[in-house]
């Protein structure tokens, strides 16, 4: 049998959880897959993919090489051109290389597990923060059928590039001081918080001390530790809540699919919902149904 190679790269690496959750998927697929965490630097990429072939399948990327990856690549795809950021690497037939972002899918996924209704359509997300995840939960908006987007940041003045980007996905944007969230909540179909581990701690005290109101699915990116403040005062008010673990779970089923497209066998039809649930069983996350 022939093996293949992947893996994920990052620094600091030791703590991902990608490994597990691919290695999971290929068993189920019955692939023989090595994929590995690499620890490298902004600095050590450009030698490290030098010696990179074809023979690998696909890179998951993390932290703090989602920028500087884009210049080790061939092309884009059309999502990472306009978001201007990637998570994954695919090595095509010909031995060159395409950048995806499959945060969206993770995004979109995770909220509808969390209860999001995709038959309607309308209505607005609120998304925390102003990062590459904040980006992508714009694409993921759209994506849902939603109509507008609400920015919650610290520094309003800095969100320009993004009420642009939900702007030319035909979003109307608006640009909101985070402290106006906790009042805010409760008026959106969905919520997405992409603030690091414990940024968002004010905020979930602010959302504790307001009444009234059922709350929509929230997707708080964070996951160490949890729950978070801010996934406690939801849940403290009756609201939906699913952690980073599982937007790491659905994008990495999509990377999964990236990976292997050239190699599983022609004509086959895998059994996705089989290797998700697989995959979630390895995260320790609640069962899905196969």
């Amino acid at each position: 049998m022939t093996i293949q190679t992947a893996g994920v790269l990052g620094h600091p690496i030791a703590h991902s959880r990608s490994p597990v959750l691919h290695r999971a998927a290929y068993r189920t697929l019955g692939l023989a897959v090595d994929y590995h965490a690499h620890d490298v630097t902004p600095e050590d990429l450009p030698a490290f993919m030098a010696d990179l072939t074809g023979e690998w399948l696909g890179l998951s990327v993390t932290m703090p090489l989602k920028s500087p990856m884009m210049r080790q690549v061939d092309r884009f795809s059309p999502r990472v051109e306009r978001l201007g950021f990637l998570n994954t690497v695919v090595w095509e037939a010909d031995g060159t290389t395409t950048a995806y972002n499959t945060d969206v899918e993770g995004i979109v996924e995770s909220l509808v597990f969390a209860g999001f209704d995709r038959s309607e359509a309308g209505g607005r997300m609120g998304i925390l923060g102003s990062g590459g995840t904040a980006a992508a939960a714009i694409a993921a908006a759209h994506l849902m059928g939603l109509s507008g987007v609400d920015l919650f940041v610290r520094t309003p003045a800095k969100s320009a590039e993004h009420a642009e980007l939900a702007r030319g996905f035909g979003l109307a944007a608006r640009v909101r001081s985070l402290q106006d969230f906790p009042t805010a909540a409760a008026g959106f179909r969905a919520v997405v918080a992409t603030l690091p581990p414990r940024a968002a701690d004010p905020t979930a005290a602010g959302l504790a001390g307001e009444t009234g109101g059922g709350l929509p699915p929230l997707l708080d990116a964070a996951y160490d530790p949890w729950p978070s403040a801010l996934a406690t005062a939801w849940g403290s008010r009756g609201g939906q809540v699913v952690s980073g673990l599982e937007m790491l779970l659905y994008q990495a089923v999509e990377q999964v699919r990236l990976f292997t497209g050239r190699v599983l066998p022609a004509g086959s039809a895998p059994d996705w919902a089989a290797v998700t649930a697989a995959m979630a069983a390895a995260l320790d996350l609640p069962p899905r149904t196969p």
